[in-house]
């Protein structure tokens, strides 16, 4: 698949088949995702793939609202997208550089989440990104380190559905010329 057609059909996919995903095609995606720029090339993204169904239940009973829950309890794979905390946005003295100060670290492990989707469409996997869940709580559960903050969920497997794709916006809607 080229890039341009992985780009246009890859959807959210909420649905699952119960189908292990293989460790190597896991660690193939995680590859090909540290490809993503990152600030000052500090690839500060990290990745937790959580595959115990208890720790899934535990996370979709106590830490996620139902509409998060639902995909969680049936997706085969829920990867924690972490990021090591005051590397983006930041001079080798410590200070920002632009006014955006350390909000640069969430458009990487964007970028990052991004370009796994990407790759896992890619392997006929199907994904989708979640941000409503309870930070602290999952990052106890995880035991993430502190210097480390979660950024994302996103539950992975051989996607169970086949939704279409939305309406888009116009190239004239999008863009202007100055």
């Amino acid at each position: 698949m080229n890039v341009t057609e992985c780009i246009k059909t890859r959807r959210s996919i909420r649905k699952f088949k119960p189908d292990p995903v293989d460790h190597s095609i896991i660690d193939s995606v995680v590859s090909s995702a540290s490809y993503s720029p990152s600030w000052k090339n500090t690839q500060i993204t990290r990745y937790i793939a959580v595959e115990d169904r208890t720790v899934l239940s535990g996370i979709a009973d106590q830490y996620t609202p139902d509409y998060n829950s639902r995909i969680i309890r049936q997706a085969p794979v829920l990867m924690a997208v972490t990021f090591i905390k005051g590397r983006c946005g930041f001079e080798r003295d410590g200070s920002f550089t632009t006014k955006k100060e350390d909000r640069w670290q969430m458009f990487d492990v964007g970028v990052a989440c991004q370009t796994f989707c990407l790759s896992a469409w890619d392997k006929g996997l199907g994904t989708v990104i979640m941000g409503v869940f309870d930070e602290d709580g999952i990052s106890e559960l995880l035991g993430i380190p502190e210097d480390q903050e979660l950024g994302a969920l996103i539950a992975l497997g051989y996607p169970d559905v086949e939704p279409e794709a939305p309406k888009r916006k116009t190239v004239e809607q999008l863009l202007q010329y100055r």
